[in-house]
């Protein structure tokens, strides 16, 4: 089970988008992840036709290392740690460790 999912609200720990907070677009490989809105980059682009863009130089989030994101805690307002505890009846849910509090119901 991984601590960090697609969709979760994340905020940025370090680097120059330090404090952003955005949603997970999607993981790339096992240590990487792409927020919403955050470490964008500008890539010149060409022309497809067949797939109806008409290309020139476009912003797009690049992704960021895992490492360096954190799980939005909504009743603290910061990001959070996570981890991962069995519950009684087998399930395995991500838990804050600063509160205790469960991430999925």
């Amino acid at each position: 089970m991984r601590k960090i999912r697609k969709g979760d609200q994340v905020v940025i720990r370090t680097g120059k988008d330090r404090g952003k907070r955005g949603a997970v677009l999607r993981l790339v490989g096992d240590d990487r992840v792409v927020v919403e809105g955050a470490n964008r980059a500008k890539k010149h682009e060409k022309p497809n036709p067949m797939k109806g863009t008409t290309g020139g130089i476009v912003d797009r989030e690049m992704p960021v290392h895992i490492s360096n994101v954190a799980v939005f805690n909504p009743s603290t307002q910061k990001g959070d740690r996570v981890r991962i505890k069995t519950l009684d009846d087998g399930r395995k849910v991500r838990i804050f460790r600063s509160n205790g509090e469960m991430l999925d119901a």
